[in-house]
């Protein structure tokens, strides 16, 4: 599991500084770039599909990416197109049950 979590870390961290390399130091400490970019790299490197999103606010989406092999990214996209990857891990657990049948009825 550390070996994963070390692959995963050093994976993502190569891919950060492909996509960062033509962007300023102050975007380049976030890891955010153009979101085909990235979500083009959680395939090709991770395997990884968008489980679903949500809207954040009038201007951000949260998106989150998981693969069969239980890596996970979350994302945040912007009205501009550019997306910034908040966070990342493996270990990934579907556990989703419908909320909506959960939740108390009124």
């Amino acid at each position: 599991m550390a070996l994963t979590l070390a692959f995963r870390t050093s994976g993502l961290a190569a891919l950060g500084v492909a996509l960062m390399l033509p962007a300023t130091p102050a975007v380049a400490e976030l890891f955010c770039s153009n979101h085909d970019a990235i979500v083009a790299g959680l395939t090709d490197s991770f395997h990884e599909r968008r489980f679903g999103y949500g809207v954040a606010s009038d201007a951000a989406i949260i998106e989150i990416y998981v693969s069969d092999d239980g890596t996970w990214t979350v994302l945040m996209l912007d009205v501009t197109g550019r997306s910034c990857v908040l966070a990342a891990g493996d270990g990934w657990e579907s556990s989703i049950e419908d909320v909506r049948e959960t939740e108390p009825r009124h």
